[in-house]
């Protein structure tokens, strides 16, 4: 029997996605866990696998194609020798259950029209059965093999892909121990923030040039949106001198092995990232989600660090930072950074996180103020060292001295807590060898 294909929700924020490749031709047969295509989605651009197997009989939406919403028709799955479909096949309804009606007893009943039941045959119509999940559950191949790696009971999950089924979204929100999000239906309305007036092309007069925005640069602008209207914020900076840190960096690059497994180059960025986590870890505070319910605590540093692509932004995450060396801090972000902009991190490796850190250092910018990244509470903007003058025993003396400038959920954290956080990271990068401990 024909079944649709549908688009996939790849992460929990994607509502649309641009296909951009199919990597099936009509007519290929198909068998579960094939990769039928590639969705460029919210973040990145990722393979999707087939849930059934079948043969491809109609392609529905070309390569190229954006602005196709979660769930919508992609693709037609037929048998073999079945025939295909001239439109995609209507999703199945639930018949309705028939509904007895009490009357009273002297009334008569009324005469049953054809493929009715008589009233005086009606039974009360049995409570409609919940589904369970021991007798069957639906599942996609990928989110069952992560399931099974993180030892998750995928029957205590309710699926938010298409028909209910469990897709890799709800492994990663059970195993990151937050809740999967939940069908729309069941989401309570929320009242809308007004919008401010959009501007259209049209409205621009001077001669300009008109570049469509890419799915990716659609949902930044929403989100940060969401994020400058819904957060109340409030920022704190301090200046923190770093010539003991480069000193520590330049000698450690120098013991490194020039190639080879044990090879690394660090950073200031690496040192920034180790120092933040570590500091983390004392305040707990800080790291940190608001929901409506209660205060999120992570049990994990995870640090989501900038990544600059040609048209957007993103943050893959190093996790569990402050258990890691340097030169595996170091490694693994220039691994995730070089991913990021080929397109092919995986969900895991950019969803989630509990704290960010932007630098600008590198483009000679002296302090910015970066907006969050929700669910987090805070993220750091980092800015270039810089010799200044500074004062030590009453005299100056130059420095290299580097800003960095928090933005905080006032939510979350009161001032205090941010300004002893801040003061706790100044210490440990000034005095840098605890990095090594």
């Amino acid at each position: 029997m024909a079944t649709n294909i549908l688009m996939p929700a790849l992460s929990p924020t994607m509502t649309e996605g641009t296909l951009a490749k199919w990597l099936k031709k009509e007519g290929d047969a198909v068998k579960s866990g094939d990769v039928l295509a590639e969705i460029e989605t919210d973040k990145a651009t990722m393979e999707v696998e087939a849930v059934d197997e079948g043969i491809l009989g109609k392609i529905l939406v070309s390569e190229g194609t954006a602005g196709v919403a979660v769930n919508a028709p992609i693709a037609i799955l037929v048998e073999k020798g079945e025939a295909v479909p001239d439109k995609a096949p209507a999703p199945k309804q639930a018949s309705p259950e028939p509904k007895a009606e009490a009357k009273p007893a002297e009334e008569k009943p009324a005469e049953a029209k054809p493929g009715e039941a008589k009233a005086a045959d009606a039974k009360p119509a049995p409570e409609a059965k919940k589904a369970d999940h021991g007798e069957r559950i639906f599942v996609s191949p990928l989110a069952k093999r992560m399931a099974e790696q993180a030892g998750i009971d995928l029957a205590s999950l309710k699926g938010t892909g298409p028909n209910g089924r469990i897709v890799r979204a709800d492994i990663e929100a059970a195993r990151g121990k937050a809740p999967a999000p939940k069908p729309e239906a069941e989401t309570a309305p929320k009242p809308a923030a007004p919008a401010p007036a959009a501007v259209r092309e049209t409205d621009i007069a001077a001669p300009h040039d008109t570049i469509p925005h890419t799915t990716m640069r659609k949902v930044i602008a929403r989100r940060m949106v969401e994020s400058a209207q819904s957060i109340p914020v409030f920022y704190l900076s301090i200046d923190i001198e770093i010539d003991a840190l480069l000193k520590l960096r330049a000698d450690l690059n120098a013991q490194s092995p020039k190639d080879g497994p044990g090879a690394f180059k660090l950073s200031v960025n690496d040192l920034i990232l180790k120092g933040s986590a570590l500091t983390l870890r004392r305040f707990p505070a800080i790291n940190a989600s608001y929901t409506e319910d209660a205060m999120i605590r992570y049990h994990d540093v995870d640090i989501s660090v900038a990544v600059a692509m040609p048209n957007w932004l993103i943050t893959p995450i190093v996790r569990r930072a402050d258990q890691k060396g340097l030169a595996a801090i170091s490694n693994e972000m220039k691994d995730l950074a070089a991913r990021a902009k080929e397109g092919k991190l995986k969900p895991e490796e950019f969803q989630g996180g509990s704290f960010s850190i932007s630098n600008l250092g590198m483009y000679g910018m002296s302090h910015f103020t970066a907006i969050i990244n929700p669910p987090q509470a805070a993220i750091l903007a980092v800015g270039a060292g810089e010799k200044r003058p500074v004062v030590r025993n009453g005299e100056l003396a130059v420095a290299t001295v580097m800003t960095v400038t928090m933005t905080c959920d006032h939510r979350v954290m009161d001032g205090a807590a941010g300004a002893e956080f801040l003061a706790a990271l100044k210490t440990v990068l000034e005095a840098p060898l605890s990095l090594m401990l």
